[in-house]
């Protein structure tokens, strides 16, 4: 006999798996590898290579634009973090993804520069 909270909870056992088999059951071996920040975008030269799952496939459609964070990956795709540092990974590796390091926030200068800069550019134009 079935009861109709059985859908609910088959849904959520396939939401509970899913990480999982995307990622074929492996962890990020260094997870420092990639930030929320980290930019990624597609290669220039991406290799040619056998049909990818509908993830990584995903994954290229929403970089070819240009460059997106880790977490506008994993916001747009609605995957895990840590499912989307796996699927970057891999697709890095293989040569379809670029990765790079997000832009430091610029350093404060000091006072006295700022000011050395202004006298400079008033004493030349007035």
């Amino acid at each position: 006999m079935t009861t109709d909270d059985e859908p609910e909870l088959v849904h959520e056992a396939a939401e509970l798996v899913r990480p999982y088999v995307i990622t074929n059951g492996r962890d990020l071996v260094d997870d420092s590898a990639f930030s929320l920040l980290t930019l990624v975008t597609v290669a220039q030269d991406p290799p040619r290579t056998k049909p990818l799952d509908p993830e990584k496939q995903r994954l290229l459609e929403l970089c070819a634009g240009g460059f997106l964070s880790i977490a506008e990956i994993a916001g747009h795709t609605g995957l895990p973090v840590g499912v989307v540092k796996i699927l970057v990974s891999d697709l890095t590796e293989e040569g379809h993804l670029y990765v790079r390091a997000p832009i430091p926030s610029a350093q404060l200068v000091e006072r006295q520069i700022l000011e050395e800069v202004l006298n400079g550019l008033q004493a030349r134009f007035g």
